[in-house]
């Protein structure tokens, strides 16, 4: 098993902070978004916040492919219609390029 950690940041706005949660409280999450991240080799995936920065963090297979997702994703209408709504409420890193969301972060520490 492999973990990923990736950032991204909210539109600093509580109303839409407020919404985005709600999205991803259980029950109001799509079932096809939450079928299709652990249909790809993602065996969890945990999103934390704070103020408007999110950091998510990801166990996967050792196969697991951040391109193979991306391919996907872009094979699913749901997943599609999904990421289109997310942007709404996401602001890409100052880091990030052109069309890019998510980012995965260095691990820089660990314990012995």
């Amino acid at each position: 098993m492999k973990t990923y950690c990736l950032a991204l940041d909210l539109h600093d706005d509580p109303k839409l902070i407020a919404e985005y949660r709600r999205y991803h409280e259980p029950g109001t999450i799509w079932p096809e978004v939450v079928d299709n991240i652990l249909g790809q080799g993602i065996l969890r995936e945990r999103i934390f916040l704070v103020g408007n920065r999110m950091v998510m963090v990801l166990d996967v297979t050792d196969d697991f492919s951040f391109e193979a997702k991306a391919a996907g994703d872009q094979g699913n209408k749901k997943m599609r219609e999904w990421e289109e709504l997310m942007w709404k409420y996401q602001k890409a890193l100052s880091q990030a390029r052109p069309g890019e969301k998510w980012i995965q972060m260095e691990q820089i520490f660990e314990t012995p």
